[in-house]
């Protein structure tokens, strides 16, 4: 299971030099709820993750786009055909992206 996002954040945590009680505690969840997310055991919210770049002082869309990668990595790990599938999605974003403009 791919931990990006919960090895970033407990990265960015301890340089800051704060305890998991005190991030915990801005963030509105216990201890171990924050533990688990560091440690790839449970999956953050999409709004959690917003709330953690506030209080770690960092660019939501990095914290967003690690969040993002362990999805789809979860989705389509193990699967023969996984870089396949993710360069078609990729097409398909490019796509909707140009098609928006």
């Amino acid at each position: 299971m791919s931990n990006q996002f919960g090895d970033r954040i407990k990265l960015l945590r301890e340089e800051s030099q704060l305890l998991q009680r005190q991030v915990a505690s801005q963030l509105d969840m216990d201890t171990s709820m924050l533990s688990k997310i560091e440690g790839g055991d449970r999956k953050a919210k999409k709004e959690q993750v917003v709330q953690f770049a506030k209080v770690l002082k960092v660019n939501v869309d990095e914290l967003l786009t690690l969040w993002l990668a362990d999805q789809l990595i979860e989705v389509v790990e193990g699967e023969y055909l996984a870089l396949k599938a993710i360069q078609v999605a990729e097409d398909e974003v490019k796509y909707n992206s140009k098609k928006k403009k």
